[in-house]
């Protein structure tokens, strides 16, 4: 096997005369595994070796290692002695044992540890050889051949290892896991459908499952494909995401979020930080996120950090983002005081930085996303938490104490269903940067689109496209014969879906228009060329409709029960355009009927969405930094007092 070129150290083995007993085997490999640690021995060190480890049971080794493990530090981390001690054993034992496969398995495990992925996926290959039925040498195998580059390999690993079925329903996982990590959604949801029909009770293939249907509107998402899981149930299991654009009840927001968050952290073993914020001249902000790059959440706040009060505050990133390169990024990173760098960090390590900090308030940006480093709260490293911005829904994390929002997301009726404690911050809860730019003219030509129809659009993720909302786009089509739809592409599969149901509903395929994304300056420019933003419930639109009021875009929004079912209207409430708001779906449909057949209504709400509206109102980020601040002084002065 390659790697094997250097032989490792060893020591002399015990003269012959010496009976093995359990506890001169036990201390005789131990100090084997600190000499091997060392450097090379001469090979007769390495004959006299492999003499005695033909006649070391297989379990003594692993006891060995297993104690070698509990002496590693972070300094010292391990992995190269009992890798050698393996193969030492491997090779004396090879014609002889019967559970060489488990040693060539257990050799691969560190192969990977040490970053040898060649070895490891080596090893596991003949873990499997030798037996044929150790399914998490398959599933190993693949991850090292999915880390490597080689996702095909590791498919063709995963589909020929046929196993009994608890142990092909790992396998199954795994490849609708990469499927999904691929882009071939199609396959993916059979794959997990599959799955799930053997085991229904696999929460995280369930909210996979149900998330790559809304992706691919596949509807009703929430179907009676799983016999052991009626409908109502898939929605009750939906992943805290998938939910906020499933329904608008915030207690079944809320118990979504509460067994993720059961199911993916635990208590932490101490609270790091003081109960009162700590007594510096400046109060000091921290802002934690992995999305500190070229991403949505960065074009709304960065100009926040960048205008924070440096006599008032003193303010720091923790940033677990990939560095993308992008000018975005320099310039987040660039507006911290301080910005540590964590993603390579362990939670507790991560929280204790923030700890050593002396933070007063930490805002995580996250919440319930990919990359979400909420296990770190879980250590209390700052006296006041809150979440920001990143998920629009409850996180009832117990040492969350505030859900930043406005007035509007979370009105006081709402409030006692959310968790953590709503904090209203300004008058809306989003902040924008006014220093964002939006790319050349265009024309409605130059982005091949209709000069002469009623431009309806919508540049939202498809997995916030249901079934209702799309019927009722379909109804605005229908009643108004200039009107086309233009929508963003997402994906092929979504794509095939909203053609096929736009059939279903009498609509030519003409009157749909799909363009591919670009790149954020353009996309703006594009927004600026519709007439209506059409937007989704009951996840409502948020980055994308500020955007659209930005580009003095018009849209007819449908405010429900929940945060993510209110953003517009707060948006609308906040540019004084309230007519686009409707709390009903055929107002909401009627409205925008009324909007394209009416060139005078429409000229009077259009007027509404100027740069000097923008500017005044949602786009004043002076005043809403100052609003802020105001609020975040607030919180620690009566923390302070108590």
């Amino acid at each position: 096997m390659d790697g094997f070129q250097n032989e490792p150290t060893s020591i002399e083995a015990q003269p012959a005369a010496v009976a093995f007993t359990p506890d001169n085997v036990a201390e005789w490999l131990d100090k084997l595994l600190v000499t091997l640690a060392l450097g090379e021995p001469e090979p007769w060190h390495a004959e006299a070796t492999r003499s005695r480890l033909k006649a070391t049971p297989f379990d003594a080794v692993l006891s060995a290692i297993e104690r070698a493990a509990i002496e590693r530090t972070n300094s010292n981390p391990g992995g190269h002695a009992e890798i050698a001690l393996y193969r030492y054993w491997i090779e004396s034992n090879a014609d002889t044992s019967p559970i060489l496969y488990a040693a060539w398995f257990n050799i691969g495990v560190l192969f990977a540890h040490v970053g040898d992925t060649h070895n490891a996926a080596t090893a596991y290959g003949n873990a499997l050889a030798l037996r044929p039925d150790l399914h998490v040498a398959a599933v190993n195998l693949g991850l090292v051949l999915e880390a490597t580059g080689q996702p095909e390999r590791a498919l063709a690993i995963w589909q020929r290892a046929i196993q009994p079925d608890a142990a092909r329903v790992a396998l199954e996982i795994q490849q609708g896991r990469l499927l999904e990590k691929l882009g071939r959604l199609g396959d993916a949801e059979r794959m997990l459908r599959r799955v799930l029909l053997t085991d229904p009770e696999q929460p995280d293939v369930v909210q996979h499952w149900i998330h790559i249907r809304q992706k691919t509107c596949q509807w009703p998402v929430t179907c009676a494909d799983i016999p052991a899981i009626p409908p109502e149930e898939l929605l009750r299991r939906s992943g805290p995401l998938s939910i906020l654009a499933l329904t608008d009840d915030i207690d079944m927001q809320r118990d979504a979020a509460a067994a993720w968050i059961a199911r993916k952290t635990e208590p932490a073993p101490r609270r790091l930080a003081p109960a009162k914020p700590w007594p510096h001249e400046r109060i000091r902000i921290g802002y934690l996120s992995s999305d500190f790059c070229n991403h949505a959440m960065c074009y709304l706040i960065t100009e926040l950090f960048e205008r924070h009060d440096r006599h008032r505050f003193e303010v720091f990133g923790y940033c677990s983002s990939v560095d993308d390169g992008s000018p975005l990024r320099k310039r987040v990173l660039a507006a911290f005081d301080h910005c540590r760098i964590i993603r390579a960090l362990s939670d507790e390590q991560a929280a204790q930085i923030i700890r050593d900090d002396e933070i007063d308030v930490l805002i995580e940006l996250n919440g319930i996303t990919d990359g979400s480093r909420l296990p770190v709260l879980r250590w209390r490293p700052a006296p006041v938490q809150a979440t920001y911005l990143g998920f629009i829904g409850p996180i009832p994390l117990p040492e969350l104490d505030y859900l930043l929002c406005d007035d509007v997301v979370i009105p006081p009726e709402h409030k006692a269903s959310y968790q953590p404690m709503p904090l209203p911050i300004a008058r809306t809860y989003q902040a924008n940067d006014s220093r964002r730019t939006s790319g050349g003219q265009m024309s409605r030509a130059d982005a091949g689109l209709p000069e002469d129809r009623f431009l309806l659009c919508c540049f939202c993720r498809h997995y916030k496209i249901t079934e209702q909302m799309f019927t009722a786009w379909m109804s605005i089509l229908r009643q108004s014969d200039r009107s086309v739809l233009w929508l963003a592409k997402d994906n092929v599969y979504s794509q095939t879906n909203l053609l096929a149901a736009a059939k279903r509903g009498g609509i030519a395929e003409e009157r749909l228009i799909f363009s591919e994304r670009t790149d954020p300056d353009a996309y703006l420019s594009r927004l600026g060329l519709a007439d209506l933003f059409l937007d989704t419930f009951p996840y409502n639109a948020g980055t994308v409709a500020s955007d659209a009021i930005r580009m003095r875009l018009p849209l007819v929004t449908l405010c429900g029960k929940s945060f993510a079912s209110r953003m517009a209207a707060s948006l609308l409430y906040a540019a004084r355009a309230p007519l686009g708001i409707t709390t009903s779906l055929p107002k909401y449909v009627e409205t925008a009927v009324r909007l394209a057949n009416d060139p005078v209504a429409y000229a009077r709400y259009k007027a509404q969405f100027t740069s000097q509206a923008w500017g005044e109102t949602i786009g004043d980020i002076a005043s809403f930094t100052t609003a802020f601040e105001d609020t975040l002084c607030r919180v620690i002065d009566t923390l302070r007092a108590a």
